[in-house]
């Protein structure tokens, strides 16, 4: 195994998490996570993390909260516009 300590992992976890690295340093991270319970803590920390983006990502906002947002953009851009043309 190559130095794979508590600082490497923690640097290349996401990478790790997402597939991202090679086979070696794969195993040697596999490795350190397997015998290193603050650094298997944050990898389970992070991978709920991204699991619970990606599920919130994929939902659709309600139809009354876009119309909410959208009309305050309106709104906000209609403000600039006005304020740079009296300026």
């Amino acid at each position: 195994m190559s130095d794979c300590g508590c600082e490497k992992t923690r640097r290349d976890l996401e990478e790790y998490l997402r597939n991202e690295v090679c086979k070696t340093e794969q195993a040697d991270i596999r490795e350190h996570l397997d015998n290193c319970p603050g650094c298997r803590d944050e990898a389970l920390v992070s991978r709920t993390l991204t699991e619970v983006l990606a599920r919130s990502c994929q939902e659709a906002a309600p139809e009354q909260l876009r119309e909410i947002v959208l009309g305050r953009l309106r709104a906000a851009h209609l403000a600039v516009e006005t304020a740079s043309v009296s300026g």
